[in-house]
């Protein structure tokens, strides 16, 4: 089993990302939706909704369903957790949640394997 770490892609600057939205950026070939909470919280998922094939997950709205920070599905009206990556309706339907760190103002994100 390994332990290296991936690597971190640079997405974009934290300004760049207005609090309660979110972007999508391709990452080694995978559409990848970063999620600004607040002033200095950050999340990302896979963009892709499962049930559409449509990469639109970053255009969702940015809510709270309990004590779990979410989005919308635009399309399904499915709930993802931005922690997890779980659909709160459907777990089948769960996409894969990513490590975002930033760095200099930098907002970087490290996929999940």
């Amino acid at each position: 089993m390994s332990t290296e770490l991936a690597p971190f892609h640079d997405i974009c600057a934290v300004a760049d990302i207005v609090p309660a939205t979110g972007v999508c950026a391709l990452v080694e070939g995978r559409h990848v939706a970063v999620f600004r909470i607040g002033q200095d919280r950050f999340h990302a998922i896979d963009n892709v909704d499962p049930q559409s094939g449509a990469s639109v997950l970053s255009r969702g709205l940015v809510g709270s369903l309990g004590d779990r920070v979410v989005v919308a599905s635009p399309l399904y009206k499915n709930h993802f957790d931005l922690c997890t990556g779980e659909c709160v309706e459907a777990p089948q339907h769960s996409v894969h949640a990513h490590t975002v760190r930033v760095d200099a103002g930098r907002v970087l994100v490290a996929l999940s394997r």
